[in-house]
């Protein structure tokens, strides 16, 4: 059974960072992709950020770029996200998704596995 896990959402202030983790287990998570997406109250979930396993090749979203960063370990079969300089429309629940992604890393429907999320709220 494949599992997902994600860790180290919290109360920020605007300008504070913040690391996430998300865990899998139950899959050979070196062959597989891996994202994060979030969504706020009322909006669409949104792409974050993504990392290809077959070079690592690295995806972000226009409003992340430039702060958050993705990482993987595979001997830990762990996927990392660090946020730097949070702003308040960073607020959401972000979600950790692993799949054998086939066309647009964009896209939520393209993955397999999802975590239940871990809410991040950034106050102004």
């Amino acid at each position: 059974q494949v599992q997902v896990v994600e860790s180290g959402g919290g109360l920020v202030q605007a300008g504070d960072s913040l690391r996430l983790s998300c865990a899998a287990s139950g899959l050979t998570f070196s062959i597989f992709d891996s994202g994060w997406f979030r969504q706020a109250p009322g909006k669409e979930r949104e792409f974050v950020a993504a990392i290809r396993w077959i070079d690592d090749k690295i995806y972000y979203g226009d409003s992340v770029k430039g702060r958050f960063t993705i990482s993987r370990d595979n001997a830990k079969n762990t996927v990392n996200l660090q946020m730097n300089s949070l702003k308040p429309e960073d607020t959401a629940v972000y979600f950790c998704a692993v799949g054998r992604v086939v066309g647009s890393y964009y896209e939520a429907a393209r993955y397999t596995y999802w975590g239940q999320g871990t809410q991040v709220t950034v106050s102004s």
